[in-house]
């Protein structure tokens, strides 16, 4: 992660709680005041992008993926993703990858972006790392409004543990929305507090975590390992908060962007639901809200809206019959919405002629491939901002770590690092 050092550290650059000084993360908070003057201003060439998009349960193997036989350019779409056929030179299709830790059938999406052992931490049942979406949000994410944007549907069922697709620096979860109509609102709606009110407030709230910390400096003495180590943790979401705070304070006389769209309505479920959170994906892109954005899908809600019986687990345990018809429809109803997508994202037109697209990477896909295996995650990549080879269909090694396709969109977009949960190196095929 790129580091800005103040030539004069704020009286916030360092808290004092603990009997020793605390220095704050990687001042990025600091470093925001370098991009003030420059946040209303057009950039010299479009920024990069990012979006995350999960599914809970899988696909239907039989009809999802491509044939292992027809590989590069030259091969033919299946049935679930015949939809995406008008962008078939846009996308490309990944088999063989899986998160070598996964041991959960129930959890599509929970290690889907970091690929850590859940029991890396001894004496824990549930650990995990930092997701890709926050490692996009550390280094795209200094000169936006939002660092990053999590998105959640109203019905997650198979998306497992965790508040969104993201996870922070010390593998916690991150908070996500699942209502359009706040969404909206976070993006778009001016505040009506008076400047000095808000001011006010970020300043009690830094005296409340001052407080806090000065109360923990004895909290800590003698204290054992496995305590002091919680007790860190704690620390570290203090001091997100105080990040977080002076990012607020630097915006707040920055007004919010106007909304290319309208305030939607409210109750919106399935089908439609991914529609709106498409379309705020687009204006927060469109705008600069945020570079890095992540969204978990809707499972039972989506099948309701397209009239299907079968509970979205039931259908994840598909057989030949209603179950597995309810399963290809949802494919196709997937590959339908990111055609969609991909289709708004070619419109919206930079300012340098380059179109939304041309500038932003997508993932599609889920931690688990069909009816709960854990291998073979479908995994479709699109979209021109982290310079990847699209138009191919690429069949890896058996068990190839997921996090290599996330290596290879991190560098892609331009991010110096050379790991990334358990991967082992990039994926050369997806290289340009």
């Amino acid at each position: 992660m790129s580091k800005f050092i103040p030539s004069q550290p704020s009286r916030r650059h360092f808290l004092r709680g603990t009997g020793a000084l605390i220095a704050l993360p990687a001042l990025e908070s600091i470093g925001f005041r370098r991009f003030a003057s420059a946040a209303s201003k057009v950039p010299s060439a479009p920024s990069k992008r990012c979006v995350f998009l999960s599914i809970g349960f899988g696909v239907t193997k039989e009809t999802w993926f491509p044939d292992v036989r027809q590989t590069g350019a030259d091969y033919e779409l299946s049935e679930g993703l015949s939809p995406l056929a008008r962008h078939q030179s846009d996308i490309t299709v990944i088999q063989g990858c899986s998160n070598q830790f996964s041991n959960e059938a129930h959890w599509g999406s929970t290690f889907w972006l970091t690929g850590a052992n859940r029991y890396s931490v001894p004496g824990q049942n549930m650990a995990n790392s930092i997701s890709a979406d926050q490692v996009v949000a550390q280094h795209l994410g200094q000169d936006t409004r939002f660092s990053s944007l999590q998105l959640n549907a109203a019905s997650l069922e198979g998306h497992g543990p965790g508040l969104s697709l993201a996870w922070n620096q010390r593998g916690k979860p991150v908070a996500g929305q699942n209502d359009p109509v706040q969404v909206f609102h976070k993006l778009f709606s001016a505040d009506d507090m008076p400047l000095e009110q808000r001011q006010a407030a970020i300043a009690e709230n830094r005296s409340v975590l001052d407080a806090v910390l000065t109360q923990a400096r004895s909290v800590k003495r003698g204290l054992a390992k496995t305590d002091t180590d919680k007790l860190d943790e704690y620390f570290q979401g203090i001091r997100d908060i105080e990040t977080r705070l002076e990012k607020d304070e630097l915006w707040l006389d920055i007004p919010k962007a106007k909304a290319p769209l309208q305030e939607p309505e409210p109750g919106l479920k399935g089908r439609a639901e991914i529609e709106i959170m498409q379309d705020l994906i687009i204006a927060a892109l469109q705008t600069d809200s945020t570079r890095a954005l992540t969204y978990r899908m809707p499972g039972q809600s989506l099948l309701n809206s397209l009239n299907l019986k079968p509970s979205s687990h039931n259908v994840s345990h598909y057989s030949p019959g209603e179950r597995m018809e309810a399963s290809k429809l949802r494919d196709k109803t997937h590959s339908e919405l990111l055609a969609r997508l991909i289709d708004k994202l070619k419109a919206v037109r930079e300012a340098d002629g380059s179109s939304l697209f041309d500038n932003t990477a997508v993932a599609f896909g889920s931690n688990i491939s069909s009816i709960h295996y854990l291998t073979n995650c479908p995994t479709v990549i699109t979209g021109g901002g982290a310079n990847l080879k699209l138009g191919q269909h690429i069949v890896l090694a058996e068990d190839t770590p997921l996090c290599n396709v996330w290596l290879t969109m991190l560098q892609g977009l331009g991010i110096q690092t050379q790991q990334h949960g358990d991967s082992t190196g990039v994926v050369k095929e997806l290289q340009t």
